[in-house]
C-alpha cells in the first residue's frame, strides 16, 4: 500500500516523500525473522524496536510516511507471512483520515485482481486505524522513471497491466481517481504469477452507489486529473482512462505536460490541448500514439475504452525497444534488483554495440575502396580507420556520412556500381529506423556467404535485437546485401544472380544500364523471396532459444535449423520456374552453425534475479 493523500488536502493531493532503506533491507529482514517472538496475543515485553497491532501484526521497519499515515513492514504472527501495515493516527477533532481509511478499505474489499494490491484487514484502536495489505516487492513507476530504468516496452507492459486492473475495478463499481506513477508498483517477480505491475492506493476511490463522492467533491492529484474531475463535475470511468494515458505519456516522454512549477500554473494547464505523443516520440507506432492522444481528450465521451487502449498497447508491444529497460542486468543492479532466489528467464546476449558497428563499417569501407572503385584519393586503411572512428562517436550520422561519401565517390566514374550500392545503403536505415548500431550487421550476410555459411546469418540477426520488427529488418537486409554483392562480384554466395542479370562490365559505366540489367532483375518477380525466409527465421529464433535449459534450447534450435533448411528448399522450388538460381549454398551447414551459435550465446549471460528488498507498495 502507498500512503495516499488526505482528502482534506483538496485536489492537490499529498506530496509524500518515501524514505527507502534499500541497501540494508535484506539484512534487516533476515535479522527480524530470526528475532521474531512467538505470538502471545499482547504486546511483548522488552522490545524497543517493535510493537504489536491488532493483536497479531509485529511492526518491524518503517517503509515510508506522509500526511495520510505511515507504512510499516510487519510480520503476521497468525499466518506467518510478511505484510504491509498502514498506520493512520487518530487526531483530536474532526480528522478525515479514518474516513478515508474506511473508504479505501471498502473499495479494495471489492477487488480481487493480480494487478491490484490486495487488502487483508481493516482495524483500529484508540490510537490509530490500521490497513493491512499484501507486501509488494518492487519499485514504483515514479522511481524507475526518475532513474531512467524503463524501456519503451516496459512502459507498454505496465500500461497493459493497469488497463486490466482498472477494467476489473470498474466492473466492480470502483473508480480509482488517483492513477499516477507514484501509485503504480512494478513488481520484482513478474514470473511468479503476481503480474507485471500493481495499482495501489484506493484512498480516494469512488464507489458507484456511494454518496462519499458527489458533484463538487475534488480529490486526487491535480497534475493527473481529468478536466471534469478538477472542475468538480460528476465523474465516470473516463477519469481513470485519462490519468492512465497521462501516466504512460510521461513514461514515454519523461515529462507530464500538465505539471507546472506551481499549483496555480498546473491548474491553468488543465483542459488545454497537449502536444501529441507523436510530436515528442516519432519513433513510436502511430496507432499507439493515436490511442494515447484520444485518451487525453478533454471531453470524456470521446476517450476510448480501456479495452481499446489495451489492444493498442498489446499490438505495439513487440514493436517497442527493450534497450536500457528491466531486461538489462545493469539496470537491475542499479536499482538493487539483481539479488534474490527466484531466477528470471534469460535472454540471448545481444551482439551489436558501438564497437561492433564501427568495426563493421570500417571493414566495409576498406573492402569497397579496395575492390569496387577507381583509385581512391586516400589509402583504404586510412579511410577505414576514419569511418570506424566517426561511426563509433555518432553511429547513425557517421554511418550515413560514410555511405554517402562512398556512393558519391563510386558515382564519379562507376555510376552503375554506385546505384547497386546505393540501393542497399538506402534500404538499411529505412528498415532499421533509429537502429544506428545495427546498420553494419547486414554486412555479415555476404561475409558468411563468402565462406559457404550464408544461412547462418538469420541466427546473427535473431540475436542482434530484442525487437521482433528489428530482427525482421535485419534478416531481410542480410539477404539484400548478400544479393547486392553477388550482383557486383558475379559470385554465387547463396543462390547466385537472378535471371537477366548482366556481368558488371556491361552496366558499370551507365546508371540506366545498371537499373535495367542489375537492379531490376534482383527486385522483380520472386527473386527477393529468400529475404522473407531470412526475416521470418530471425524473428522466430529468440522465441525458441530462451536460455532456460541447455537441452531444451538445443532441441528447439535444431528444430529451428531444420525449419530454415526446409524453407530454403521450398524457396528453391518457388524460384526455379522463373529465375535460374542455384540451390541455396550451405543451407544445412549454415543453419546448424547458426543454431549452435544461438544456444551458446543464450547461456553465456548469467541469470538475472529479482528484487528482494521490500519497498513501499
Amino acid at each position: 500500500m502507498t500512503p495516499a493523500p488526505a482528502a482534506g488536502r483538496g485536489c492537490l493531493g499529498s506530496k509524500m516523500e518515501v524514505d527507502m532503506e534499500r541497501s540494508a533491507a535484506r539484512t534487516q529482514d533476515l535479522a527480524s525473522a530470526k528475532t521474531r517472538p512467538q505470538a502471545t496475543g499482547h504486546r511483548p515485553q522488552g522490545l524497543d524496536d517493535g510493537r504489536y497491532v491488532l493483536g497479531r501484526y509485529l511492526l518491524e521497519r518503517r517503509l515510508g510516511s506522509g500526511g495520510y499515515g505511515t507504512v510499516w513492514l510487519a510480520w503476521d504472527e497468525k499466518l506467518e507471512r510478511e505484510v504491509a501495515v498502514k498506520v493512520i493516527p487518530r487526531e483530536p477533532g474532526d480528522s478525515p483520515a479514518p474516513v478515508r481509511a474506511e473508504r479505501e478499505a471498502r473499495a479494495a474489499a471489492r477487488l480481487n485482481h493480480p494487478g491490484i494490491v490486495s487488502l487483508y484487514e481493516l482495524g483500529g484502536d484508540d490510537e490509530a486505524v490500521y490497513l493491512v495489505s499484501e507486501l509488494v516487492r518492487g519499485r514504483t513507476f515514479a522511481e524507475l522513471l526518475r532513474g531512467r530504468a524503463l524501456s519503451d516496452r516496459d512502459v507498454a507492459r505496465i500500461g497493459i497491466a493497469l488497463c486490466q486492473a482498472l477494467s476489473h475495478a470498474h466492473e466492480k463499481g470502483v473508480i480509482h481517481r488517483d492513477v499516477k506513477p507514484q501509485n503504480v508498483m512494478v513488481v520484482a517477480e513478474p514470473a511468479a504469477g503476481a503480474g507485471f505491475a500493481k495499482l495501489a492506493d484506493f484512498g480516494v476511490a469512488h464507489l458507484a452507489e456511494s454518496d462519499l463522492t458527489r458533484t463538487g467533491d475534488i480529490v486526487g492529484t491535480l497534475a493527473y486529473m481529468a478536466p471534469e474531475q478538477a472542475e468538480g463535475q460528476r465523474i465516470s470511468e473516463a477519469v481513470d482512462v485519462y490519468a492512465l494515458a497521462l501516466t504512460l505519456y510521461e513514461g514515454w516522454t519523461g515529462s507530464n505536460p500538465v505539471k507546472a512549477h506551481a499549483p496555480a500554473a498546473t491548474a491553468r494547464n488543465l483542459g488545454r490541448p497537449m502536444p501529441r505523443l507523436r510530436s515528442k516520440r516519432r519513433d513510436l507506432p502511430e496507432r499507439l500514439c493515436q490511442a494515447i492522444d484520444a485518451a487525453l481528450d478533454p471531453r470524456p465521451e470521446r476517450r476510448p475504452s480501456l479495452e481499446l487502449m489495451a489492444s493498442a498497447l498489446e499490438h505495439a508491444e513487440t514493436e517497442l525497444s527493450e534497450e536500457g529497460g528491466l531486461v538489462e542486468p545493469e539496470t537491475l543492479a542499479r536499482f538493487g534488483l539483481a539479488e534474490g532466489t527466484v531466477r528470471r528467464r534469460r535472454e540471448p546476449m545481444p551482439i551489436p554495440d558501438r564497437a561492433v558497428a564501427s568495426v563493421g563499417a570500417g571493414v566495409a569501407m576498406l573492402l569497397a575502396l579496395d575492390l569496387l572503385g577507381p583509385v581512391p584519393p586516400v589509402t583504404p586503411i586510412a579511410a577505414a580507420a576514419a569511418t570506424a572512428l566517426v561511426v563509433a562517436l555518432l553511429p547513425r550520422v557517421g554511418w550515413l556520412l560514410a555511405a554517402a561519401v562512398l556512393v558519391g565517390w563510386l558515382g564519379t566514374e562507376q555510376p552503375g556500381t554506385a546505384l547497386v550500392v546505393g540501393v542497399a545503403v538506402a534500404a538499411t536505415p529505412l528498415l532499421l529506423l533509429r537502429g544506428g548500431t545495427l546498420w553494419s550487421v547486414p554486412l555479415l550476410g555476404p561475409a558468411l556467404g563468402a565462406i559457404g555459411l550464408g544461412p547462418a546469418y538469420p541466427a546473427v540477426a535473431g540475436m542482434s535485437s530484442r525487437s521482433a520488427w528489428r530482427r525482421a529488418g535485419l534478416g531481410a537486409l542480410g539477404f539484400l546485401w548478400l544479393a547486392a554483392v553477388e550482383v557486383l562480384s558475379g559470385r554465387s554466395l547463396l543462390y547466385g544472380v537472378a535471371d537477366g542479370t548482366q556481368p558488371r562490365r556491361r552496366w558499370d559505366g551507365s546508371f540506366a544500364h545498371a537499373a535495367e540489367h542489375a537492379v531490376y532483375p534482383a527486385i522483380s518477380g520472386p527473386a527477393l523471396a529468400p529475404a522473407l525466409v531470412f526475416a521470418a527465421a530471425a524473428v522466430l529464433l529468440p522465441l525458441a532459444v530462451r536460455g532456460r535449459s541447455l537441452t531444451f534450447d538445443a532441441v528447439l534450435a535444431t528444430c529451428w535449423a531444420a525449419g530454415l533448411v526446409a524453407a530454403l528448399h521450398a524457396t528453391d522450388s518457388l524460384l526455379s520456374p522463373n529465375v535460374h538460381l542455384a540451390t541455396a549454398r550451405g543451407a544445412t551447414a549454415g543453419a546448424l552453425v547458426g543454431a549452435a551459435l544461438a544456444v551458446a550465446l543464450a547461456h553465456v549471460r548469467p541469470a538475472v534475479a529479482p528484487v528482494t528488498a521490500p519497498t513501499l507498495p
